[in-house]
């Protein structure tokens, strides 16, 4: 069956490029001059494959790998079959990480679905709107009133800018995302169907009905920001929404208003974060992880997958459960319900 590439390489680099761009030594056995046609993981890599090994779960894997060459740590330098290059460096999934950016540029930042090198025709652009030379937008997508875009950001079709936006340089706006009351820095991809700068959901409860609470707040996304795709980051209320320099949003994560993300957080997909809630720098929160609202999760905290937060997380502690609670107490729990569980069926 024909191979169909969606990000063919940029490239065919040799052994010595590749080790310049990820910093790795060459291995005893590895011809400088050979060249890498692609990358592949370790059980469907071929002669022109490059390959890596980070966890040695895949040892086996490696030593049978038909790969031309891989990236592997010290330890497991002596580990790939003869016919296996190696570039040794500390850390193989990064080194790997690496080379890939430089192979499938495209894959990092997506480009014009369109192929425009410029201004669709077909696009909708408010004759006070501000674009830097170079950005492209592509068709169907609408740019509001005093809206402000840097050079080298792509808009995807059907996406809308709205008034007095401001979006940074190098940087992706995605299919079909809505971006509202928002001021975003540079090299910030947005995944296709985000939605930034909504209403939060404020209202004054009562037993006369429950009343709207303007939303006059923005959010604010520093550099080097990512946001899944179908991502819903709330306008603040009445301060801002924050998403700090480098953190990772993964898809369909919630965050609401007046939420403030610290630098190079993870959110894995699903979780959610309720207003007015703090995430510290470094911190993770895990899949389906739910944060209830005016709480604060320390800087480096790690939150398991579906936990539920319901107070303060110290910095560094990993919690998990639902309730959360801190991991080693929560792993006591579970022993301890099911040796209650497996004395009740013993006694059956």
């Amino acid at each position: 069956m024909v191979r169909i590439r969606f990000f063919p390489p940029s490239s065919a680099p040799s052994l010595a490029e590749v080790a310049v761009w990820c910093g790795a030594t060459l291995g005893a056995n590895a011809d400088s001059d050979r060249v890498i046609q692609d990358v592949a993981a370790l059980d469907q890599a071929g002669p022109g494959d490059l390959t890596f090994l980070d966890n040695p779960r895949y040892l086996d894997a490696l030593k049978r790998t038909r790969a031309a060459a891989a990236l592997v740590s010290p330890r497991y330098a002596g580990a790939a079959p003869a016919s296996c290059a190696t570039l040794i460096v500390a850390e193989p999934y990064r080194a790997m990480a690496l080379v890939m950016t430089k192979l499938y540029p495209l894959a990092v930042k997506p480009g014009s679905i369109f192929g425009e090198t410029g201004i669709s025709p077909k696009a909708s652009v408010h004759p006070t709107a501000r674009l830097e030379p170079g950005v492209v937008v592509d068709p169907g997508a609408v740019i509001g009133r005093g809206a402000e875009l840097g050079a080298g950001t792509v808009v995807g079709p059907n996406a809308v800018i709205g008034p007095g936006v401001r979006i940074g340089r190098d940087g992706s706006v995605g299919a079909s995302t809505t971006i509202l009351a928002a001021l975003i820095g540079d090299r910030v991809i947005i995944h296709p169907g985000a939605h930034i700068g909504q209403d939060g959901f404020g209202f004054a409860l009562g037993a006369r009905g429950h009343l709207k609470v303007p939303q006059i707040g923005r959010v604010i996304i520093q550099n080097d920001v990512e946001i899944g795709a179908g991502v819903t980051i709330d306008r603040g209320a009445n301060r801002d929404t924050i998403i700090g320099e480098g953190a990772k949003i993964d898809n369909l994560v919630q965050i609401g208003h007046n939420v403030v993300i610290g630098r190079h957080a993870v959110l894995v997909a699903q979780s959610g974060v309720s207003g007015s809630s703090a995430i510290g720098d470094f911190a993770a929160l895990g899949g389906q992880a739910g944060i209830a609202g005016h709480l604060t999760v320390g800087a480096g905290a790690q939150v398991a997958a579906a936990a539920g937060v319901m107070t303060d997380i110290p910095a560094g502690e990993r919690w998990a459960g639902a309730p959360a609670k801190p991991v080693r107490k929560f792993f006591r729990e579970v022993a301890a319900l099911k040796r209650l569980a497996d004395g009740d069926a013993n006694a059956e």
